[in-house]
């Protein structure tokens, strides 16, 4: 069978992660709890959410589920956990992923720059027009002229003519 997650959340007691999905076969709606084991507050959100993802009991149902979004849900679970609220485990989970534009990704470790790496796919994929798409355009030319020219020294001419 065939499944597609239509919304995601967690469930404090027991922990767990709440799934609302969608039979592809009939169209039918169903709601499905995962208990979360062995994870405290000192677990790795990363690990738990792929060994979740990779459960032979839950991989189906998980398949159209980012890592990403699973990750997140544990990072709620265990600031729930820490005894943190859950508005102040949003807003921190919500800054851990967003990416800056000014960030200098040469500065990053291994994990944390194949994170971003993740993060900057996923808006890719989100953001990408495909031809399926209504408002899909083939050769779409866009002009990208800059309205004030800045004059940099190695935009003038040198002497030797290069």
């Amino acid at each position: 069978m065939s499944f597609k997650a239509k919304r995601c959340g967690v469930q404090f007691s027991p922990p767990s992660i709440v799934l609302i999905y969608q039979h592809k076969d009939n169209n039918s709606v169903r709601k499905r709890i995962i208990p979360v084991r062995n994870f405290s507050k000192y677990s790795d959100c990363s690990l738990a959410a792929e060994g979740l993802k990779n459960n032979p009991r839950h991989r189906d149902y998980l398949d159209s589920v980012s890592h990403r979004q699973l990750e997140k849900l544990h990072i709620v679970l265990r600031d729930h956990m820490k005894g943190f609220s859950l508005e102040h485990s949003l807003e921190h989970s919500l800054a851990s992923f967003r990416l800056d534009p000014e960030e200098d990704l040469n500065k990053l470790d291994d994990g944390e720059l194949t994170r971003r790496k993740e993060q900057m796919d996923e808006l890719f994929e989100k953001n990408r027009r495909h031809k399926d798409d209504a408002d899909f355009v083939y050769d779409l030319e866009m002009d990208f002229t800059k309205t004030s020219q800045e004059k940099c020294s190695w935009d003038e001419e040198s002497d030797d003519g290069f």
